[in-house]
């Protein structure tokens, strides 16, 4: 049901972003935007790991560069029932990690140098076992093409303003668009776009916090684990990639107070902690 939940939610976003090229450009605006959503959809398939890669200047290592946690991965990635992903290391001091490819043969997980410090071997266990679950269950390529979509229509949004502001656009006819079409491409399309991108990713992260636990056998670690990093990530923010892939991220590293954890595109942490803390008691 999730799996069916999410593919309905990202055709959802698809639409809009077709429908925002409607809205800003007429027809001719919706058939750009359709050709957008075709060829997007096409190079988020094939691509969208080595673009998500190369955003973060993750590099890759082997197990001549880290030998434990290549074996470790190696062994998770066994008891996941999947191919070995590739492993990178990101340049940031904030601690986090996220997977990406598109399918678990093409899988890859990237952890920051922050997390490598910050947490205990077990902690970092449980978060590439929460990793290798988002592969696993073939949640990398869905989170990527969000990704990609969500950065497209925020775009969109931001040269709607300008056009705006600057007296751009066409009169209403049937070829150009209207300015409320305006308004709405550039106000109410990228918050839609943002709730998508929330429903999508926070019934993904429950499903890769049990996975873990059943990988490590450990919960509580990874309980610790969303703790400590949720805490560093407000005193060290998050230097590589933006905001539009917070969703991949296993704590977005973009949030802010109360109001914007709201629209978080990642559930409480302190439900995910009282989740898995529950099933290490039942163990």
């Amino acid at each position: 049901m999730n799996t069916l939940k999410t593919y309905v939610l990202l055709a959802a976003l698809t639409a809009l972003l077709v429908a925002m090229g409607g809205a800003m450009g007429g027809r001719g605006g919706l058939v750009i935007a359709l050709g957008m959503a075709i060829v997007m959809n096409f190079v988020s398939y094939w691509w969208s790991d080595t673009i998500v890669l190369k955003m973060h200047n993750a590099q890759e290592i082997t197990a001549g560069d880290a030998r434990e946690l290549f074996s470790m991965t190696q062994g998770l990635a066994q008891r996941a029932g999947i191919p070995m992903p590739k492993l990178y290391v990101i340049p940031d001091d904030s601690p986090n990690a996220f997977a990406t490819g598109r399918n678990p043969e093409k899988g890859a997980v990237a952890v920051t140098e922050g997390l490598l410090r910050a947490l205990s071997r077990d902690e970092i266990a449980g978060v590439i076992a929460h990793e290798l679950g988002h592969i696993a269950h073939r949640d990398t390529l869905i989170m990527t093409v969000t990704a990609t979509i969500a950065g497209a229509i925020s775009s969109l949004g931001q040269m709607a303003m300008w056009a705006s502001m600057f007296g751009g656009g066409r009169h209403d006819d049937d070829e150009g668009g209207s300015p409320v079409g305006g308004i709405v491409a550039m106000i109410v399309a990228p918050f839609a776009a943002m709730l998508i991108q929330m429903s999508i990713s926070r019934s993904r992260e429950f499903l890769a916090d049990k996975a873990a636990a059943e990988y490590t056998g450990q919960p509580r670690a990874l309980a610790n684990a969303l703790q400590k990093i949720e805490t560093w990530s407000h005193q060290v923010p998050m230097t590589q990639g933006s905001p539009a892939v917070a969703h991949m991220y296993i704590s977005n590293p973009f949030s802010g107070g109360w109001i914007a954890s709201m629209f978080s595109t990642h559930p409480p942490t302190a439900e995910r902690v009282a989740r898995l803390q529950a099933m290490s008691l039942s163990r």
